[in-house]
Formats: C-alpha cells, structure tokens, sequence
C-alpha cells in the first residue's frame, strides 16, 4: 500500500473508530455490567463482524446486499430485539448480564450468546456498512494486487476497534466501582439497561 495514503488511512479510521458508536455503546455496557475480560467475547465477535463487512465493502458483496434488503432487514431487527430484550433484563435488575443487588458468586456468562451479540451488532450495522463503502476503497491503490492492501487495511482497522472498545470498556467498569454501593446498584443497572435499549432502538431505526 502507498505510504501517503497509509498516513491518511491511520488517523481516518482511528477517528471513525473511537467515535461513540453501537459497538462502541455495547462495550461500555457490558464494561459496566460484567466487566473487561467476559466482555472480551462480544469483542471477538464483533471483530468478525467488522473484518467480515470491511472485506465486503472491498470485493463487492455488499453490492449482493443491497439487492436483497429483506435479509438484511431480517439480521437487523433480529439483532436490536435481542438488545432490547437484554436492555430490559438489566434495568428490571434481572438475566445474567445485570449486576447482583446482593453478594453472590460471579456468574459464568454464556460465551456464544456474547460472541453472537457482538457479530451481530457488527455486521447488521447500516452505518458500518456505510462508512466502510465509502471510505474503504478510495485507500486502494488499484495498480496493485487487492489481497495485500485488504489484509492490511482490515487489520488495522481491528486493531484500531478492539483499541476503542477496550478504552470504552475500561470507562463503564471505572464508571461501576464509582457507583458501586448496595443503594446504587440498580440505579446502575438502570442506567446499563437504558444505554442497552438505545443500543437497540438505533439498530433498527438506523
């Protein structure tokens, strides 16, 4: 890849990367509710999710997207009813992703489920298809073979995801220890539950 253009993809995409977004959202959520490291497996899958719709966006199969809009109506209603499901458990103070009211041993949180929230975020995302159509390709230098300028775009783009996600992980958990008191723990997890349910509500509405 061109370096001029490499120095201009670095700061365009770390930009776009730390912007609060819905992946971005879940993270602080999840930082907030079971912590850094079981939230983690969310951030696996919704690596997957952005490798998958960046490598989409550069060889052309968000084109076979666009004419079928049923599906992909399909994987974005799916994924925000799921969130809203989750977003309410959490503010009722209830399901395994809400912080106890009372001292009880750490839950073991279903990895698939985690890794599935996050894929699906990921991919059934409109403005990550958006920007990934839009701003992927001008940074391919057509005059040279795709697959190494793909692989090392996409890896710096996860690179830069997981980055971000952690810093916004990192900001919900040091948001917890600050309000975590017996009198304040649901507050929290109404406060969790609501950013659960925009999550949702801007997944299917975008």
């Amino acid at each position: 890849m061109d370096q001029n253009l490499l120095f201009l993809f670095i700061p365009t995409f770390f930009a776009v990367s730390i912007t609060p977004g819905m992946c971005m959202v879940l993270a602080m959520t999840l930082g907030m509710t079971i912590g850094i490291k079981r939230s983690l497996w969310m951030m696996g899958g919704e690596l997957i999710g952005v490798g998958l719709v960046a490598l989409s966006a550069l060889i052309g199969v968000s084109a076979l997207l666009l004419t079928r809009p049923n599906l992909f109506l399909f994987m974005k209603y799916l994924g925000g009813a799921y969130l809203l499901y989750l977003g309410i458990q959490m503010w009722r103070s209830l399901g395994k992703m809400a912080i106890p009211t009372t001292a009880v041993e750490e839950i073991d949180i279903d990895r698939k489920a985690l890794f599935v929230q996050g894929f699906i975020t990921a991919i059934a995302n409109p403005k990550g298809w958006a920007f990934m159509i839009s701003l992927l390709p001008p940074f391919i230098n057509t005059n040279t073979d795709l697959l190494p300028q793909a692989t090392q775009l996409i890896a710096i783009i996860l690179c830069f995801e997981l980055t971000c996600m952690l810093l916004y992980a990192t900001g919900g958990k040091t948001l917890r220890h600050l309000l975590q008191q017996q009198s304040s723990v649901k507050l929290l997890n109404r406060i969790a539950g609501t950013m659960m349910m925009l999550v949702a509500l801007w997944l299917v509405m975008s």
